[in-house]
């Protein structure tokens, strides 16, 4: 790209084409249980990158309820590859948008719409950078086999997407590009370089029921143990160290005549180093055994049971992720923009794959209020919008960075 005047104004004169492809993403109710709706999407997106020369597979998920994720693939003269990575659904049934009237809006810069920002809008992101390579640096365009891998089911645990990546992952590909969106300090870029992993536990308590009034000595109150048991967990909390652990639903008893039998508890730890994230993960389990709380009557006592549901492991500072994170500084740098490093406490993608292959995220444009889809009359709530003045200038700094990232 010896001319960045040049580069800007050809990308400039694609964002009609971008936002239209943008509105019509929206359009498409993409929510991870509407599998109909996740599918429609990932052939509309085949069918917007088939121009740019790049054939389509789709790959079934391992959860029959969910849609197939989506690869593109445009084979170049040499083995080396870059891999780019999005995702297809969204957290809003269709139910939730037409409640909150939640559509495509533009009010002045900002795009209100499911997805706008999360990830829709990086999946154009991702059009407006190959157009822009394909154009300006067609040399390069044509060298490099291009991956483009979407995930059906970010916003869930999809393990088997992990799988997927990796095996079109080799000894020549230079990086992993996550289109998430980037984040913002003032007026400063965050580009992604760690990310937190994610625990989810439950919690089980079993006591002994018995009648409140007449035998209340014999019982073993559940509700009671599981209080004190989870006043531990959430004293698990380290912010030291990076660590949040957060209970998020309790319930049990049945009826307000019983001493109760059976309480449960469910949440989440995340931390930043695997260290912590063991450390967290064994402090729980060891809450498990007998309770303290007992009956009076004759020393029953409840029973706690710990239970790790899924783990999501974190994605701690890595050389792979800085060595590229500081190629789209210096890019940021030579274009008069302003970039810093973010560890991010959120999960993406790249929680499942940055040991594979250096993993870079936040390529994605800026919005913000993702995963929000209510409005109120004074503004207090506010639903999740991308920036369209964004675009050109975070797709050029991709641009450049790409280039320097294959040595061109």
């Amino acid at each position: 790209m010896q001319n960045n005047g040049s580069l800007k104004g050809f990308l400039q004169s694609q964002m009609p084409a971008a936002l239209e492809m943008l509105r019509q993403m929206v359009g498409i109710n993409s929510f991870t249980g509407n599998r109909d709706g996740v599918n429609r999407l990932s052939r509309f997106t085949a069918e917007c990158f088939a121009p740019l020369g790049f054939t389509a597979e789709f790959v079934p998920s391992t959860n029959k309820a969910w849609g197939e994720h989506l690869v593109l693939t445009r084979r170049g003269r040499s083995g080396r590859n870059i891999a780019l990575i999005s995702h297809l659904d969204t957290v809003f049934p269709p139910e939730e948008e037409a409640r909150n009237n939640f559509r495509w809006q533009v009010e002045g810069d900002r795009i209100f719409g499911p997805g706008t920002h999360d990830i829709k809008g990086g999946s154009v992101m991702m059009w407006l950078v190959l157009s822009a390579l394909r154009t300006h640096a067609p040399k390069l365009f044509e060298d490099i086999t291009w991956k483009l891998i979407w995930n059906s089911s970010e916003e869930c645990y999809s393990p088997d997407f992990s799988v997927l990546c990796r095996a079109h992952f080799d000894r020549q590909t230079l990086a992993a590009l996550i289109f998430e969106s980037e984040g913002r300090v003032g007026k400063v870029s965050q580009m992604v370089v760690a990310r937190k992993g994610r625990g989810t536990w439950r919690v089980t308590v079993s006591g002994r029921g018995s009648h409140a009034g007449g035998k209340h000595p014999h019982g073993a109150n559940a509700i009671v143990q599981l209080g004190q048991t989870v006043q531990r967990i959430a004293a698990l909390t380290d912010y030291a160290r990076g660590l949040t652990v957060n209970v998020a639903t309790i319930c049990g008893g049945t009826v307000l005549n019983r001493v109760p039998h059976e309480a449960v508890a469910e949440g989440e730890f995340r931390t930043f180093t695997p260290e912590a994230f063991a450390h967290a993960k064994a402090s729980l389990l060891a809450l498990a055994g007998r309770g303290e709380v007992r009956s009076p009557a004759d020393g029953y006592a409840c029973e706690v049971k710990v239970e790790m549901l899924v783990e999501s492991r974190p994605w701690p500072r890595n050389p792979g992720t800085d060595g590229l994170f500081q190629l789209w500084k210096q890019s940021a740098d030579e274009l008069g923009l302003a970039v810093n490093g973010e560890e991010r406490g959120g999960l993406s993608d790249g929680n499942l794959i940055w040991d594979a292959v250096p993993t870079l995220d936040g390529l994605g444009s800026f919005g913000d209020n993702d995963h929000c889809s209510e409005r109120s009359a004074d503004g207090a709530k506010l639903p999740e919008f991308v920036e369209a003045s964004g675009f050109v200038p975070k797709a050029m700094m991709n641009v450049v960075a790409i280039r320097k990232l294959c040595g061109s």
